[in-house]
C-alpha cells in the first residue's frame, strides 16, 4: 500500500468517529479554538477530549499550539483538500471551484463550475441541496 493511501485511510479512520468529527466541525468555523471551547461543547471528560484530539493529529488534520497551560487548535485544511482532490480522481466529473482555482474555502466567493479533467470554461454556478 502507498503512503498516501495509508494517509488517506488513517483520515477517513479518524473522521469516522461522531465526537472527531464535531471537534473537526468546530475548528472549521475558526482559525484557531481553545480546548476549553471543546470541554463547554462536548459530552465528554477532559481525558477523552485528549484522546480524540491526539489521534486527529496523528492523522494530520489538526495542529496543536501550547501556550501556558492552555491548548490551542487549528485545524490543517490543506489535508481536507488533499483528501478532496484523491477523491475526486476516483470519480472525475463537475465540481466547485472558485475563480483562482482553488476550493471554496471562503463563502463570500461566488463558486464557478468547472469540469474535473479537460475542460478549462469556467461557468458560474449554483450549488443546490435537498
Amino acid at each position: 500500500m502507498t503512503r498516501e493511501a495509508v494517509a488517506a485511510t488513517e483520515v477517513f479512520k479518524a473522521l469516522g468517529d461522531p465526537i472527531r468529527w464535531n471537534i473537526v466541525q468546530q475548528m472549521a468555523q475558526q482559525e484557531e479554538l481553545a480546548c476549553s471551547v471543546l470541554e463547554d461543547t462536548l459530552p465528554v471528560s477532559k481525558p477523552t477530549i485528549s484522546y480524540h484530539t491526539k489521534i486527529l493529529t496523528q492523522a494530520g488534520l489538526i495542529e496543536v499550539r501550547k501556550r501556558g497551560r492552555n491548548y490551542f487548535y487549528s485545524l490543517r485544511r490543506e489535508v481536507l483538500r488533499s483528501l478532496m482532490d484523491e477523491m475526486w480522481l476516483l470519480a472525475p466529473g463537475p465540481r466547485l471551484v472558485s475563480s483562482d482555482g482553488e476550493g471554496t474555502g471562503d463563502r463570500a466567493e461566488r463558486p464557478v463550475l468547472k469540469a474535473a479533467v479537460g475542460d478549462d470554461t469556467s461557468r458560474s454556478a449554483a450549488l443546490l441541496t435537498w
